[in-house]
């Protein structure tokens, strides 16, 4: 009887520590809680170029996945086991991401999602950074969506502390870099480890008086209900109709966690998903969402993200579009391309788009 009281008095406190480690933990996350505000100025810099009203311009977007979702890679949020690739995994996919970036440097605006700063997943290296020294012509502006001391989550290996965002690569200089917060709240206790998603805004000067304005997005991927996409899409639907109205030229581009409206793929049909698949439930983008004249580009050919349920099988792996650009009437679009790197180094396709000041 003794024996049996002594083991339920070390259980009793083994279970006390770890409520009170639980607690503990809450009350840190909810002291050090990252709360951005609705609208954030990234940078104002004092000379701003000026663009020609005829003006070509290129630009590129690409969701890196933090170099750690290469092609070996599942993930647990998704459905899969893992939660960080191996290191001599990350340092070839982040030597590959690099790489790539280089070989197309001449693209004037490059827009990156999943871009890690001090992170576990990301061997703490700061990749906005990293990325700022291989454009080394480019001016790089960050906007911050991520910042958790330590994600607890999954239990057995837990991903622990992020600090990641949305970048921008510009060959010219901006009137501004803006960060302007997304709505969307995942509840209590998930909120607190959980990003705060965001746009980045970048404004040009044109010569004939109007801006370019081009904006980075990462929408929401992991929303049951769909009523954080859809608060998410009409403020990024109100913000750029606004400056369309104003006479501004507008681009957006990123990673919308959705297909795009009247999606019709052209690659092979039987790895395409517009659904659930695991817990990503892909759904697309109304064809009423935008007034008809505004364009979405897109690459039907080559799928630009695969599911994370599993290692990368390009016999078996399904894919689809989610990474693309939507550009106002004052815009012509002149070429699209997904370049298929075989999700190596992570698991989107970069999208680049040539486009024209109408």
């Amino acid at each position: 009887m003794k024996a049996l009281k002594k083991i339920l008095k070390i259980f009793l406190l083994i279970l006390a520590i770890l409520i009170t480690g639980f607690i503990g933990l809450l009350v840190y996350a909810k002291v050090t809680d990252y709360k951005p505000g609705e609208k954030e100025i990234i940078a104002q810099p004092e000379n701003p170029s000026v663009l020609k009203d005829s003006l070509s311009i290129s630009l590129l977007t690409w969701n890196i996945g933090y170099a750690g979702l290469d092609k070996d890679m599942d993930f647990f949020k998704d459905g899969g086991t893992k939660v960080i690739t191996p290191k001599d995994n990350y340092l070839e996919n982040i030597s590959g991401i690099g790489d790539f970036l280089l070989n197309n440097d001449t693209v004037d605006f490059i827009l990156i999602q999943e871009i890690d700063r001090d992170s576990k997943r990301s061997y703490r290296v700061d990749q906005f950074e990293k990325i700022a020294g291989i454009l080394s012509d480019h001016n790089p502006f960050f906007a911050k969506n991520y910042d958790v001391f330590f994600v607890p989550a999954p239990p057995a290996k837990p991903m622990g502390k992020v600090v990641s965002g949305i970048a921008a690569y510009s060959k010219y200089t901006p009137v501004s870099s803006i960060r302007y917060s997304l709505p969307g709240d995942m509840g209590f206790p998930t909120q607190l480890f959980y990003l705060d998603r965001c746009f980045m805004v970048n404004r040009f000067r044109i010569e004939n008086g109007k801006e370019l304005v081009i904006i980075n997005t990462h929408n929401e991927a992991f929303d049951e209900g769909g009523n954080i996409r859809k608060a998410q899409m009409e403020s990024i639907k109100e913000f750029a109709l606004n400056e369309f109205n104003t006479g501004n030229y507008v681009i957006v581009g990123g990673d919308w966690n959705q297909y795009p409206p009247d999606f019709k793929p052209a690659f092979s049909a039987n790895k395409v998903f517009t659904g659930k698949i695991g817990n990503f439930n892909l759904t697309g983008i109304e064809s009423d969402y935008m007034p008809g004249d505004w364009q979405w580009i897109y690459d039907p050919a080559t799928p630009s993200v695969r599911t994370l349920i599993a290692a990368y099988d390009p016999a078996a792996t399904p894919t689809s579009v989610c990474d693309f650009f939507l550009i106002s009437p004052n815009l012509e679009s002149v070429s699209v391309k997904c370049h298929h790197l075989g999700f190596t180094n992570s698991d989107h396709n970069p999208v680049i788009i040539k486009v024209k000041l109408k």
